[in-house]
């Protein structure tokens, strides 16, 4: 009987640097009662429905998050979701 080859060894891939990607932020509200259609769009967001003051308070957070995120000089794409994560609760309006 006849042995299979043995598979050439697996050598381990360098790590791959983060790449710019495709990145956004997507908020959605379902308080609405007033039967207005509510959204706001940026580059890199969209925000849809909610009364006006939850739209109002989402566009506000999101507005806040990326001048902080450009404040650090980080991208959306590059920016750790754990940091992305503080960034949105220290901008979400009390």
């Amino acid at each position: 009987m006849s042995k299979k080859p043995s598979k050439p060894a697996r050598t381990a891939k360098p790590a791959k640097a983060k790449t710019k990607g495709t990145a956004g932020l997507l908020g959605l509200a379902l308080d609405n009662d007033d039967g207005h259609k509510r959204m706001t769009a940026g580059e890199q967001f969209m925000l849809v429905g909610g009364s006006e003051e939850t739209h109002g308070r989402m566009t506000e957070t999101v507005v806040k998050t990326f001048e902080e995120l450009k404040r650090r000089h980080k991208r959306l794409e590059t920016v750790e979701p754990k940091e992305l994560v503080e960034i949105l609760h220290k901008s979400t309006p009390q």
